[in-house]
């Protein structure tokens, strides 16, 4: 599979550590050399801004999917090669999907962890056939990969869904992930 088009979820803040945003605008960079467009939430602040500032300062090619309540409070950062509005998040993440050739989580909140498990549950029922990555920078989604292990273990999560999770902290390896994934097959149920 050519991966041509990531989508990153990642946080609207910057969070207590700078470490965050140096590496946030390290993975635009990274997207970038790789000749690989970003597909994002639109937004100018936090981890979501310094990714997009990292490819566009690269001469990469940023796509800005954006609710119109958040464009109207002025969000949006400038200077994106394409801004679509939409009317409200589940259109913004469907959108976003759609795009992507993939999906990575990075550090952030609520909604990256949402955005991240729709698109990782979207597998077991067949709606999602690309992959998913969990870019695990420093250990900040160890807690979620133990948790999803501990699905697997009680019987909710099926062996085939947790190996097709991708966790690391090396862009290359997701990469590589990325490339070389085939979707497992849709969840079936005994009658």
């Amino acid at each position: 599979m050519t991966i041509k088009r990531l989508a990153i979820y990642c946080g609207a803040l910057q969070g207590k550590d700078p470490d965050y945003m140096v590496e946030a605008e390290k993975v635009g960079e990274w997207l970038a050399a790789h000749q690989i467009e970003l597909v994002y939430g639109g937004g100018q602040h936090g981890l979501m801004g310094a990714v997009a500032r990292g490819v566009l300062a690269n001469g990469g090619v940023v796509h800005s999917i954006l609710t119109q309540e958040l464009y109207d409070r002025g969000v949006a950062l400038p200077g994106v090669t394409d801004r679509q509005i939409v009317a409200n998040m589940d259109l913004r993440k469907e959108k976003m999907m759609t795009l992507a050739d993939g999906m990575i989580a990075f550090p952030g909140g609520l909604g990256t962890l949402e955005e991240i498990s729709q698109a990782a549950s979207w597998v077991t029922i067949g709606d999602n056939a690309k992959p998913v990555a969990v870019y695990n920078y420093r250990g900040y989604y160890d807690n979620l990969k133990k948790q999803l292990v501990t699905m697997n273990q009680a019987g909710f999560l099926e062996d085939q869904y947790l190996r097709e999770i991708c966790f690391s902290s090396n862009l290359d390896e997701i990469l590589r992930f990325m490339e070389d994934y085939q979707a497992p097959a849709h969840r079936t149920y005994d009658k």
